[in-house]
């Protein structure tokens, strides 16, 4: 049940009317019925699932860490410390034991032992990376006094279960969301015309975009070998503008649907594109994410190894990329496509004095063809980190940047006219849009102050996406993870 699919509508007007108007006056009847459509939600994906979310989340409900921070400190800790590697561990087993096993099998059978461990498969729950982060920061936050624990379950369960973000996001941190259920959410004209819009412009990103790409990308990365170093280099670019509209429509749905609802989610992408550098390309780029192994990871690493000066600072820095880079699965090419944004990340670090010193003499702050090089610059090294993170194997990383040495020739055409057609110009209204927002100019289309304006940008939004748009409900990249 993808967020895009008639399915998904079905169940959240389902859902919706008895929330606004049978429940609109109680908080606790609104979030029992969020936690039983989230759990039919979940359900309906993965329903063998259901009694494993249920167990965790009466694990972590961790309101007897907070009754224990001033009479026990230690065993407050002690307990927070449980809560974290419950939840590595739970990590550890469903997305990365299978995968450790059968690298060992392989690696005793190429020395002539033979196992029976390459059999061995482990079913990895659905959305686990995204509720086993919210479990923590929970656990964690408690700990640091920033929150009050709730002894309500089905609140806490409700934060832990949410349907529009469960499967792919945004990480949403108690601290923000769980104040939001203690209050009854009352239907807003105006929210809800701001959700419908975000929904309307995610499906324009993933349909428009992300699914028009995908079949084109899949095809050259699937068959590299075949492929000259014009194909790949148009593929690398072309999958990086999938990724993020694929994601970034995902996102953009979940907070649109949560909007409706009167709750508010984190953002998760601020126009990664118009980054300048590889630090700021982070802080656009699905910034839950960051921002939450930033604080959970790297500032206590950070103050750990404080007393080795900038060794200890970029050693934390690769340490938080490689974190970030294994949390979307169990391969080696995400731990080097950590690997190589972390030693992007220093690199950007350590010339940084001479760059703004190169700045500041030759006054390049506002030199518009610096700006946009610099972009340039920062968009192809995260093509390149694209084609690491959507190779099966590192030796498909290599073989694939292999062929581009071998010379440039005719691109692969097959699909590209589906591309040029449908693609090419989705793309272009979604860099238009965001550089009219990243420059604040007084351009507006879904926010026009005439009414006209804004029903006919949002008619000529739904036509193309009838028209140009995969309606065939492609799955989320995102929902691997």
């Amino acid at each position: 049940m993808v967020v895009n699919s008639i399915n998904f509508w079905l169940f959240f007007a389902a859902a919706i009317i008895p929330y606004f108007i049978l429940f609109r006056n109680n908080s606790k009847l609104q979030n029992l019925w969020l936690f039983l459509a989230s759990y039919f939600f979940y359900g309906w994906v993965d329903w063998k699932m259901i009694p494993l979310l249920l167990i965790v989340t009466a694990v972590f409900l961790g309101r007897f860490i907070k009754a224990n921070n001033q009479e026990n400190p230690k065993r407050a800790s002690l307990l927070t410390t449980v809560g974290v590697i419950l939840g590595v561990g739970m990590l550890a087993y469903f997305k990365y034991l299978g995968f450790f096993v059968q690298e060992f099998a392989s690696l005793f059978e190429s020395i002539g032992l033979k196992t029976n461990l390459s059999t061995f498969n482990i079913i990895m729950p659905l959305g686990i990376s995204f509720f086993t982060f919210k479990l923590m920061s929970y656990v964690i936050e408690v700990h640091r006094e920033n929150i009050e624990p709730t002894k309500d379950f089905v609140q806490f369960g409700t934060y832990v279960a949410f349907f529009p973000t469960i499967l792919s996001g945004p990480i949403d941190r108690p601290t923000g969301f769980l104040p939001q259920l203690s209050v009854p959410r009352k239907f807003d004209e105006h929210e809800t015309s701001e959700g419908l819009k975000m929904v309307l412009w995610g499906m324009f990103l993933k349909m428009c975009i992300a699914d028009r790409i995908s079949p084109w990308t899949d095809a050259v990365f699937g068959n590299y070998e075949h492929h000259n170093a014009t194909s790949i280099i148009v593929a690398a670019i072309l999958y990086l503008i999938q990724m993020y509209a694929d994601f970034c429509g995902y996102s953009d749905m979940a907070i649109g649907t949560s909007r409706i609802m009167g709750l508010k989610v984190v953002p998760n992408f601020n126009r990664p594109f118009f980054a300048q550098n590889v630090a700021e390309y982070w802080r656009r780029w699905h910034m839950s994410l960051t921002t939450w192994i930033t604080d959970y990871v790297f500032m206590p690493l950070n103050v750990a190894w404080r007393d080795w000066g900038k060794t200890g600072l970029y050693l934390a820095t690769v340490v938080n990329l490689v974190v970030i880079g294994v949390w979307h699965g169990a391969n080696w090419t995400y731990a080097l496509f950590g690997l190589y944004h972390g030693l992007l990340l220093v690199i950007t670090m350590m010339v940084e004095k001479k760059r703004k010193k190169l700045e500041k003499q030759h006054d390049l702050k506002k030199n518009e063809v610096y700006k946009w090089s610099r972009r340039a610059l920062t968009f192809c090294l995260f093509a390149l980190g694209a084609v690491l993170f959507r190779a099966n194997s590192v030796s498909d990383f290599f073989g694939t940047l292999a062929q581009i040495p071998k010379g440039f020739g005719p691109m692969f055409t097959g699909g590209f006219f589906a591309i040029l057609t449908y693609a090419v110009p989705a793309i272009f209204v979604m860099f238009f849009r965001e550089w009219v927002q990243e420059y604040n100019r007084d351009i507006h289309f879904f926010h026009s102050k005439h009414v006209w304006m804004r029903v006919i940008s949002i008619a000529l939004m739904i036509s193309y996406i009838i028209y140009a748009g995969e309606l065939d409900g492609h799955s989320f990249i995102y929902f691997q993870f």
